[in-house]
């Protein structure tokens, strides 16, 4: 292994282990979505669902490639640039869906954790592996950073849909229920139900 690599050997191995537990706390979420009864579109979980996932898994391979046996950061540099690119592409994908979805309408929060930061974090390495294959030996601090922020980001989105289906689903439960209002009942006018007029009512007076 690099040298220069070397000292972010136990780092990588927090940061890569973390991601890597993390990402079954996604199938909780869905499993407690599915419980609570709170109807989600696919185009909704696409949005704010599964690129959780992603951000641990991206986090998890960056991880991966700087605890690999490398003997220069040249080869670190393209493969984590090409990991940033593909981030940000899929970042633009994920803020589409969040526009197009109907079930949620984001606040400044959602854009912020679930499309600002992320392309942040992408963008970083895109710009860490560029600087890595040029030799700069100080973008391995942004790499660092990047992957960590990564790990945060899955953690807050990851909790933040709980909560808000949580709250759903018991603002459900409390809510009574609107019986349905009883049909009028109308009166026959013929038949054995129908009203029978009294012979005083019938009968003319004499002349």
């Amino acid at each position: 292994m690099s040298e220069v690599l070397k000292p972010w050997e136990s780092y990588y191995v927090i940061v890569g282990s973390s991601a890597g537990a993390l990402t079954g706390l996604q199938f909780v979420v869905l499993t407690l979505i599915t419980e609570s009864g709170v109807a989600r579109s696919g185009e909704t979980l696409s949005a704010f669902g599964t690129p959780n996932v992603v951000h641990f898994c991206a986090a998890l391979l960056v991880s991966a490639l700087f605890s690999a046996p490398w003997h220069g950061l040249g080869a670190p540099g393209v493969a984590v640039a090409v990991c940033g690119i593909c981030g940000v592409v899929y970042s633009v994908s994920v803020l589409r869906r969040a526009l197009r979805q109907r079930d949620y309408k984001p606040v400044l929060e959602d854009w912020v954790w679930h499309a600002a930061l992320p392309m942040l974090a992408y963008a970083a390495l895109v710009s860490a592996g560029v600087g890595l294959v040029r030799g700069s030996s100080a973008m391995l601090y942004v790499v660092a950073g990047a992957a960590l922020l990564l790990v945060f980001i899955g953690i807050h989105n990851a909790w933040d849909t709980v909560t808000y289906s949580m709250t759903l689903a018991h603002r459900d439960r409390r809510t009574p229920p609107v019986a349905p209002s009883a049909p009028a009942r109308a009166v026959p006018t013929s038949g054995p139900a129908a009203p029978v007029a009294s012979p005083a009512a019938t009968t003319s007076e004499p002349p």
